[in-house]
C-alpha cells in the first residue's frame, strides 16, 4: 500500500482557487495512475483527474478547463490546482495511487473542499 498524504483544501468564494496536493509514501515513477475523487454529500462518488506515469491526463467533463492535474516526480507528489470554482464543487476530494492498477488502489484520507456562492 502506498500511503497518501493531501493537503490543500479549505473555505473559498466561489470564482477562487486552490491547490491540494497529495503526497506519496514512496517514488511516484514507480506508480501507474495517480489521481483525484470527489464525493458530494447525497451524491456518488466521481473521478475529477488522472495522470499517468507517462504524463497523460484525463478529467471529468465538468471540471475541464478549470482544473489542472500535474505531478512533480522529484517531491512524489501530485497537485490538482482548481481555478474557477464553483459551488457545485462543494466536496471531499481523495488521492488515490494505482501502483498497477485499480486492483491495487491506494487512498488518501480526503481533505474538504468548500465553495460558497
Amino acid at each position: 500500500q502506498v500511503q497518501l498524504v493531501e493537503s490543500g483544501g479549505g473555505l473559498v468564494q466561489a470564482g477562487g482557487s486552490l491547490r491540494l496536493s497529495c503526497a506519496a509514501s514512496e517514488s511516484i515513477l514507480s506508480i501507474n495512475v495517480m489521481g483525484w475523487h470527489r464525493q458530494a454529500p447525497g451524491k456518488q462518488r466521481e473521478l475529477v483527474a488522472l495522470v499517468t506515469r507517462g504524463g497523460s491526463t484525463n478529467y471529468a467533463d465538468s471540471v475541464k478547463g478549470r482544473f489542472t492535474i500535474s505531478r512533480d516526480n522529484p517531491k512524489n507528489t501530485v497537485y490538482l490546482q482548481m481555478n474557477s470554482l464553483k459551488p457545485e464543487d462543494t466536496a471531499v476530494y481523495s488521492c488515490y495511487a494505482d501502483r498497477t492498477g485499480s486492483w491495487d488502489r491506494s487512498w488518501g484520507q480526503g481533505t474538504q473542499v468548500t465553495v460558497s456562492s
